[in-house]
């Protein structure tokens, strides 16, 4: 429910930017399409993971360790944000990063031969991914 207001309110200020029409701007260019596009994705995005978890409910007394979930989730977040970007090169960071990830919650999902290959072909692919598109179509300069 939280990212579904987040993403109305990115969508309302997007909407409340200049859209810099007195200037002869092209309106594929106005400040707040990016953001406003955003907004969209994640109010969708948020709708969809809302109604998820509705039909997904436990039932009472069928909780399936929703705390630690969230606190191994948040630590990878802090590991590579804390750790790894900056100390390494971003790409290595990034593969790291989706490999623990994934690793950690595909962990009994599967054969460990074929859950190891699965979370290390997401992460040399996301990390190979993620640098092309930043530094060659966003032309940003990674840590």
């Amino acid at each position: 429910m939280l990212l579904t207001v987040l993403g109305v309110a990115v969508i309302v200020e997007s909407v409340r930017m200049p859209r810099l029409q007195e200037l002869g701007v092209d309106p594929m260019s106005a400040p707040g399409l990016t953001p406003g596009l955003l907004g969209v994705i994640l109010t969708g995005l948020g709708i969809a993971l809302f109604a998820r978890s509705v039909r997904a409910a436990p039932v009472a007394g069928e909780a399936e360790g929703g705390w630690g979930r969230l606190a191994l989730a948040l630590g990878l977040c802090l590991l590579y944000a804390a750790g790894l970007v900056g100390r390494m090169p971003f790409m290595a960071a990034t593969g790291i990063f989706v490999f623990l990830f994934v690793a950690a919650f595909s962990w009994g999902r599967a054969s460990a031969a074929r859950m190891l290959m699965m979370a290390l072909a997401l992460a040399v692919g996301t990390a190979v991914l993620v640098t092309f598109l930043f530094e060659k179509i966003f032309l940003v300069r990674l840590p």
